[in-house]
């Protein structure tokens, strides 16, 4: 947060100003603006008042506070004050507070000078604001709400008062409302067609972990993803996706491809792993790919188990070499199959070995033949597809159409999320 302290409280009493008007004798001050004339007749200062509040200012410049106080306590027991004397009265105790860092003496005076008519709103808005950020920075949150409120409710404009009212809410312990606020602040960045900022999103992302929200800090965390990635949110999210009740265990292979994608393998045995499990799925060419990661990040061909990784290169490298060879047997295969699962995956491993049109239109054919076990994680892989084709709006299409619930429409929403360049 931006810092409003006292000495911001002290500049915007010096842009008011802090003296009085020249004595009059009971007539209006002659305001040159005609607008501006009712407002004028109000603005008096009796002759017997005029000599004590130049004495008074005269001390506030020297910032004797103690005898400015005094003389002001003496003309505020005075009778039949009008109006203005009282406004001037208190914006000369609004000076002292400042001067002497008295917030409650602060919080008085600002208030009796809002509720004058002395003021234009925009000044009113500004001593607010000034006393919203004296109370946030002396941690007394509960009062900081008030004046935070205090402004929204005149004007929701100011971007740094509505962040303000959220953190106080949440320095205070007041989660649920440190939520509301920063949902409303979301609403009005996607009014405003605004990127919500990083540190908003991760202020309401701890809120729901306070509570122990695990969907609605999930939620956030892939708002955080969309506009903010790194590898760290991305972890956090795949793990979570990962752990979600219901996810299910075949699409193992589905989270390895988003941490690859994410740069989030963070040892050898998640590159064995996933060389493994696109083995067995008929995915050679996707297995060397995982293998050539491995070695590039210098987590495969080191250390004790060196030769068991070479080993798994050279089975992954022959099969990948032999698979391409055999494309053309296994399409046909497929496509004498029953159902459309084997259509699917030759698909499939048309696209990883870089014939994407061809790919997808098996894929295609094998999700219309039907008999797959899971609809939906067919139309993830051809999503899929489609992202590594440079398709994304096909791929998005496809991604927002999965309903199954047991991870499938998770991770496909999380493709969405992932930069082109990492997509390929």
């Amino acid at each position: 947060m931006k810092k409003i302290s006292f000495l911001f409280a002290a500049m915007m009493l010096a842009a008011l100003g802090s003296g009085v008007l020249p004595v009059t004798t009971g007539t209006a001050y002659a305001d040159e603006a005609a607008d501006k004339a009712e407002l004028a007749k109000k603005m008096v200062v009796r002759k017997e008042m005029g000599k004590p509040l130049t004495e008074i200012q005269e001390l506030l410049d020297k910032k004797q506070f103690a005898e400015a106080t005094e003389k002001i306590n003496a003309l505020d027991s005075m009778e039949n004050k009008t109006p203005y004397e009282v406004f001037a009265l208190s914006r000369m105790r609004a000076v002292v507070a400042s001067g002497t860092n008295n917030t409650p003496l602060l919080a008085t005076s600002f208030d009796k000078m809002i509720n004058s008519e002395f003021l234009k709103d925009n000044e009113k808005l500004r001593l607010i604001e000034g006393l919203a950020g004296t109370y946030y920075n002396e941690k007394n949150y509960a009062e900081a709400i008030v004046w935070a409120k205090r402004y929204i409710e005149k004007s929701n404009a100011n971007a740094q008062m509505n962040n303000l009212l959220a953190r106080c809410y949440y320095l205070k312990g007041d989660f649920q409302n440190a939520i509301a606020q920063l949902k409303t602040m979301l609403a009005d960045d996607e009014k405003a067609q605004r990127i919500t900022t990083e540190e908003n999103l991760r202020l309401l992302a701890s809120s729901y972990q306070q509570l122990k929200d695990n969907a609605g800090y999930t939620a956030v965390l892939e708002r955080v993803v969309q506009h903010y990635p790194t590898r760290e949110y991305w972890g956090d999210l795949i793990y979570r996706v990962e752990h979600k009740p219901g996810f299910s265990d075949r699409l193992r292979l589905d989270l390895y491809r988003l941490l690859l994608a994410t740069n989030n393998m963070d040892d050898a045995a998640q590159y064995v792993e996933m060389a493994e499990l696109a083995l067995l799925a008929g995915l050679p060419a996707e297995a060397k790919t995982a293998v050539d990661a491995g070695y590039a990040a210098n987590l495969l061909g080191t250390g004790k188990e060196a030769p068991k990784h070479k080993q798994l290169k050279d089975r992954v490298y022959k099969q990948a070499a032999e698979d391409i060879k055999s494309l053309d047997a296994g399409e046909t295969a497929a496509k004498n199959a029953k159902t459309g699962t084997g259509l699917v995956n030759i698909g499939y491993n048309y696209v990883i070995n870089h014939q994407a049109e061809k790919g997808i239109a098996l894929m295609e054919q094998g999700i219309a033949k039907g008999g797959l076990k899971s609809v939906d994680e067919a139309r993830l892989h051809l999503g899929m597809a489609y992202l590594q084709s440079g398709n994304r709006d096909k791929a998005a299409e496809i991604f927002k159409s999965l309903q199954a619930a047991d991870g499938t429409a998770d991770l496909g929403r999380l493709w969405l999320y992932v930069r082109k360049e990492e997509a390929k």
